[in-house]
């Protein structure tokens, strides 16, 4: 099963998130009018998969933003001010 899985996730992962989105609207009207039939079984997965997409994409994205600028999440400490003293 979780190889399965794999394969599956390997799959979508290789799938352009600009064509799922194209989509969204499509399988969310299908999957709201509800029937009891395997073709609405299959418009609910593949809205959740484009959610899905969308969602890991959007979380990708915050974190690679927020690492550029140093906040939470970030690998790289914060750049602090050295303690100089002055000498005369």
């Amino acid at each position: 099963m979780e190889a399965t899985l794999n394969r599956i996730a390997e799959k979508i992962l290789g799938l352009d998130e600009a064509s799922l989105n194209s989509l969204w609207n499509k399988y969310k009207l299908r999957m709201e009018q509800f029937d009891t039939g395997k073709e609405w079984e299959k418009s609910v997965i593949i809205f959740f998969i484009i959610n899905s997409v969308r969602a890991k994409n959007q979380i990708f994205n915050e974190h690679i933003l927020s690492s550029r600028k140093g906040g939470p999440g970030s690998k790289r400490p914060p750049k602090k001010k050295p303690d100089l003293k002055i000498i005369k």
